[in-house]
Formats: structure tokens, sequence, C-alpha cells
């Protein structure tokens, strides 16, 4: 948001969150620079800043200080030294008063105990600094915050085809980013084995200066594939915590037809033939042919001094299977 001090036109709202841009024009580039009082509900900021070689300035109040002020109007002073090159109505941190420069007295309690009200203080500082013995001069500017807000007007029933822009309101600064979401009500979440029907549009729109206190947006959608069905739009801030939703139809584009209105498809199964647990069809008969195997035993008469040969091994074997087999044998 910015804001010129002496313009009084409208009073503008801003976000909590959204920064504050002060500048203007002060003639005679004065050393000191120029003071800027911030005066707010439960907000106190007294600072200064420089002029520039163009005689303007300029000064942020960052979003990080906007986000902590509580909804309310804020006032902004910018004083002036002029011709005597400094401020004869400064405030004092330690004790929280507004002094007089030049004879060193309290003019009111600005903060602490004792304090005046926000809006009484204000016009406490412009008579102090506005006095016939006072050569400061001064502007001001205000401005109300709010937490973030953003309208969508009214839309209105739609035809097939036909082209709309979705426009609205909102209070937060001039440049923030905000992404307008149109969907079908029609679509919904289905599962793997359904198809659904789904129809919208979507993008991301800036904010405009607007009047009134208020900026504007507006967003116009491509509307050659919203088919009819009722859709829901839905804005929301891209930094800031902010939404809004509405809603509008799109009706047939030729008179007397039905409209079609998009839903889930079914998809088409082919069913599972189940074989019942009675009828198991019999694995194929294997044939097994028993050969008998007859080994005869020769006597060598070896004496009984000499040890016996080893059998060989494939004697051992063929022994083995004959008795294997003559004993398997039906």
């Amino acid at each position: 948001m910015t804001l010129t001090p002496g313009d009084p036109a409208n009073v503008p709202t801003i976000a909590q969150g959204d920064p504050v841009s002060i500048h203007g024009i002060a003639a005679g580039q004065p050393q000191v620079g120029l003071q800027i009082w911030f005066i707010g509900y439960n907000f106190v900021k007294v600072t200064t800043v420089n002029v520039n070689s163009d005689d303007s300035y300029e000064y942020d109040l960052q979003g990080t200080d906007t986000a902590k002020l509580a909804s309310g109007e804020y006032f902004v002073l910018v004083q002036d030294p002029m011709e005597n090159g400094h401020f004869d109505v400064v405030y004092d941190p330690s004790s929280g008063a507004v002094m007089n420069v030049q004879t060193g007295k309290q003019i009111y309690q600005l903060t602490g105990s004792g304090s005046l009200q926000k809006p009484v203080s204000v016009n406490a500082l412009m008579n102090a600094i506005g006095s016939q013995n006072i050569d400061d001069t001064f502007a001001t500017v205000a401005f109300f915050v709010s937490p973030p807000v953003v309208n969508i007007n009214q839309i209105g029933d739609l035809q097939e085809g036909e082209n709309v822009t979705i426009n609205g309101t909102t209070n937060l600064a001039v440049g923030d980013n905000l992404l307008v979401n149109i969907v079908s009500s029609s679509y919904t979440p289905t599962n793997k084995n359904q198809a659904s029907a789904y129809a919208g549009a979507g993008g991301m729109v800036t904010v405009m200066p607007g009047n009134g206190g208020l900026n504007t947006w507006s967003f116009t959608p491509d509307t050659s594939s919203l088919t009819p069905d009722e859709y829901l739009v839905t804005v929301s801030g891209v930094v800031q915590q902010v939404t809004a939703t509405a809603s509008f139809s799109v009706g047939c584009n030729s008179s007397g037809e039905t409209c079609a209105i998009p839903g889930p498809v079914s998809v088409a199964t082919t069913p599972m033939t189940i074989v019942p647990t009675n009828s198991v069809t019999p694995l194929p008969t294997t044939s097994i042919t028993l050969v008998h195997v007859t080994v005869t035993t020769v006597s060598t008469g070896i004496p009984t001094t000499t040890q016996p040969a080893p059998v060989p091994i494939f004697v051992c074997l063929v022994s083995i299977a004959a008795v294997f087999l003559y004993r398997k044998r039906p």
C-alpha cells in the first residue's frame, strides 16, 4: 500500500501483514530529514527519513510491523523542521512524553501511564506542531488495518460458451497475487476402475488499485471447456491466509435440449468364472515298471588269513537297488 501524506481523497484499508509505503515531496531538503510519527491503537513508532536530491522521500513500514497491528485506524504524521533546521517537537522514549524542545517542557503523555487515547493524541500532536511558536510544519494521512479480506462480486448464470469476467475487491496491497480456481461440482474422486468427468479453469491474478479504500482483482477464464453444470469458484491469497468462494451455473446453449450433466462413468468388467471345489480335474497318472535284478554270489575259497578284496562299488549299488526294488514290488 502506498500513502501520500496530505492527500485526504480516501482512507485506504490494508491487510495485516502487507507493507505500507509512505512517500511524498519535501521542498528544501532539510539536513536532519523528516520525522515520521505512526500512531494507532496500542502502537506508536517515531522515526526519521532522509530527503532525496529531488526533494522526494519514502519510508516503508514492513509487513512484519503491520502483521502485529490490531484492527483499527492508524495515523501517519510527517514533520518538517523548516527554517531553523531542527525539530521543535520530539518524542522522549524514556518517559513516553512529547516534548517542546524550545521550552524543555512536556506537552502531553504519548505512551505509558496517563497517556492520551490515540485519536486524542493525534489531535494534541497536530496542535503542538501547528502552534504559532513552532516553525515546524507537517502533513498527515490515515489508513485502516484489518485482517486480510477478499470478496467475489456476483457472477450470475451463464449459457454454454458464454464469456465471463469474474472480479471482486480486497484489502490486499496492489501487486499481491491471488489464485483463482474454477471446478465443476460434478467432479469427485473415484477409484481406479472409474473415469470421472472434469471441467474447470484457473489462473493467477494481480491485485490492482481500487477506490473507496479497497483494491480490485479480475479474472477472465477460458469458458470453452465449461460444459453445462454448476461450478465452484475459489479465490485465495498466495502469501496471505485468505479465501473466498462463490458459485455459478452453465446452462445449455440450445433451447429445448436436455443438458447432460457430467458425472462418474462406469467401466464394464468381465465376470470371473469360478470352478467348484468338487469338480477337480485328476492329475495324469504315470506308469512305473519295476525290474527285478538277481545277483549271484560266487565263493572263491579264499583262506581266512587273507583279507577279502573290497567289493566293487558298482556291485554294492546294484545289490542295494535289487533289495529296494524287491521290497517295493507288488
